[in-house]
């Protein structure tokens, strides 16, 4: 009914279009409040625990490395949707009970965490080893050599996968509605079940979603121009 009324609008503009608009602005409420926070917070503490995980796996402290191997393992290979449960519902039977929204932030940060560091852990090897060496001849030490000469390259190669990661995360903070994060997609049900119209409205949620990741390439293709300055042609 819909793909007819949204193809024929000018000759019925009022029922589809008129709940088109109208359910606009609770989305868009639901993206700026819940959606976009969601995704900053998750990728901010993914990318810290991306670091460290990465980092662990190249120290030479077995112990630390094995860790960090167990954890980048348990997480990619357990769906997403299975680990928001387990914060949200599991949880709470060792007595720790927390709100949608930070168990949603700690279930997609762990997840960012894990997919992150492998993209790090490759970034800081693909860095020659003539520039640890070169750290250490002029007298650096290990963090010293890391945070001053490692890192910043490692950062120019890491920006395009980890964009991608970032892009992906807007469209994963949808599964936070199942577990009552009213966030976009949760207010595109909420409308749905009122109105029944369930194919305008999830249209209208994908068209959303879509103009932010599309935003999003536009915004990585500036800062993988700018980043090509630097590099040696």
């Amino acid at each position: 009914m819909f793909l007819s009324n949204f193809i024929l609008g000018a000759a019925d503009p009022l029922v589809d279009w008129e709940l088109f608009w109208s359910s606009i602005g609770p989305m868009v409420e639901g993206g700026i409040k819940n959606t976009i926070p969601l995704t900053l917070l998750s990728f901010t503490f993914g990318l810290i625990l991306a670091l460290l995980t990465a980092l662990a796996r190249l120290s030479g402290n077995k112990i630390l490395s094995g860790i960090a191997r167990v954890y980048v393992s348990a997480i990619r290979g357990t769906p997403l949707l299975v680990q928001l449960f387990i914060v949200f519902f599991g949880l709470p039977d060792l007595g720790i009970t927390l709100d949608p929204f930070p168990s949603a932030v700690i279930a997609f940060s762990l997840n960012v965490g894990a997919y992150a560091s492998e993209i790090v852990r490759a970034s800081i090897l693909s860095v020659p080893k003539g520039q640890w060496e070169a750290g250490y001849t002029i007298g650096m030490t290990y963090p010293q050599t890391l945070r001053r000469i490692i890192l910043p390259q490692a950062t120019r190669v890491s920006i395009p996968p980890l964009s991608n990661s970032f892009i992906s995360l807007v469209k994963d903070t949808s599964l936070a509605s199942q577990i009552l994060v009213v966030e976009l997609f949760r207010k595109s049900q909420e409308i749905a079940a009122r109105t029944y119209d369930f194919l305008q409205l999830y249209i209208t949620a994908a068209i959303l979603y879509w103009i932010v990741c599309f935003v999003l390439s536009l915004v990585q293709d500036r800062i993988e121009k700018k980043l090509d300055r630097y590099v040696a042609k």
